[in-house]
């Protein structure tokens, strides 16, 4: 089960399995999706067409933009554990000192957006890997000092590379 929000004011449970079916707030979802290509696809839903693109992910904190009939929508997924954390009121009782930020997959730095020195917070975008065709943007995973930046723009990466150290 998961929690689908879009800004302050929508939200959804969201409850699925692998290869079963999708509920929404306890509605079954019935929709056609068609892969089109990389991040692309074409929906159909409750008889409207929708034209969809992933413009980035954030694995870390759980943040994904997506452009739906070229407007852009921005969803924050919460899973049982984050919603129990926040129950609790432990919600950044999750959030542990990082000093390393490392490629999530093999890509290419295509943007580098801070420096050495450079004061960041959770959320702040850090880099831009392009990865099969799509860019994602990296975000500080939480609050720190850059320390050392140990890639260049345009340089390929590997998964699991450190890309920037924290002070």
């Amino acid at each position: 089960m998961l929690q689908i929000s879009a800004g302050s004011d929508q939200n959804w449970e969201v409850d699925y399995h692998l290869d079963g079916p999708i509920t929404i707030d306890g509605q079954l979802l019935t929709w056609d999706l068609v892969v089109l290509g990389v991040g692309r696809y074409h929906l159909l839903y409750q008889g409207r067409s929708y034209s969809i693109e992933v413009i980035s992910t954030d694995y870390v904190a759980k943040v994904f933009t997506l452009k739906a009939n070229n407007h852009f929508i921005e969803l924050q997924a919460k899973d049982r554990f984050d919603l129990l954390l926040a129950k609790l009121g432990m919600a950044n009782a999750a959030t542990q000192k990082v000093n390393e930020l490392k490629a999530p997959m093999p890509g290419l730095i295509v943007a580098i957006r801070v420096e050495p020195g450079q004061i960041v917070r959770k959320g702040d975008p850090l880099l831009v890997l392009e990865a099969m065709k799509m860019e994602n943007i990296l975000k500080a995973p939480g609050d720190g000092v850059v320390g050392t930046i140990k890639v260049a723009l345009r340089d390929n990466v590997n998964k699991g590379q450190v890309l920037i150290s924290f002070s």
